[in-house]
């Protein structure tokens, strides 16, 4: 968190998250990665706590830094799934995985975990076998299941509320989608 803060990552305000879901706190992890040499630490603390696999997988975009420095330091191969037209999660640009490989998934930040858990399953579906997943930053508190074991350097107990039910809404603060896509519709 010290880099979050040092790097102005860490940010105050009335925020849309990408699950669609509002909070009063964002981390805007672009701008502790942009640092080469906070990314590679991160990613070498992050890989010394997932196990040794044979491909590293990220979702385009905010884990394509933090998933290529952490099979950097794992020495292993790294891919990453994107969204198509349809907005479905899929493997594109020739990256394909051999029936019985080994996989981490990472992400910057988790949050609901749905971004995570649609890398999982176009592994799986893929053949490869999921071994866990690993964050910078998991702001659900330790409740967002995987379906994996999984880690974070840092967990944090984010509010986040419905749209409907935001506190900050209610008193007419104007809502920030600060995020690398569009929000999820609700």
């Amino acid at each position: 968190m010290d880099a979050f803060r040092e790097t102005g990552a860490y940010l105050k305000g009335h925020f849309q998250l990408t699950s669609g879901l509002h909070s009063s706190e964002y981390l805007q992890c672009a701008l502790v990665l942009q640092h080469p040499q906070i990314a590679e630490r991160l990613g070498r603390e992050l890989a010394a706590h997932v196990p040794a696999c044979d491909v590293v997988a990220s979702p385009a975009l905010g884990g394509l830094i933090i998933g290529h420095e952490v099979a950097r330091a794992l020495g292993c191969r790294f891919i990453f799934t994107e969204r198509d037209a349809n907005r479905k999660m899929s493997l594109r640009r020739g990256f394909d995985l051999r029936r019985g490989e080994t996989a981490v998934v990472i992400e910057d930040v988790v949050t609901t975990g749905g971004s995570t858990r649609e890398v999982i399953e176009v592994l799986q579906a893929a053949g490869a076998r999921v071994l866990a997943a690993g964050s910078i930053i998991d702001r659900s508190g330790g409740r967002a299941d995987l379906g994996v074991p999984r880690v974070a350097l840092a967990t944090l107990e984010a509010a986040a509320w419905e749209p409907g039910e935001c506190p900050l809404c209610k008193q007419g603060i104007p809502v920030e989608k600060p995020g690398s896509r569009p929000a999820e519709p609700k």
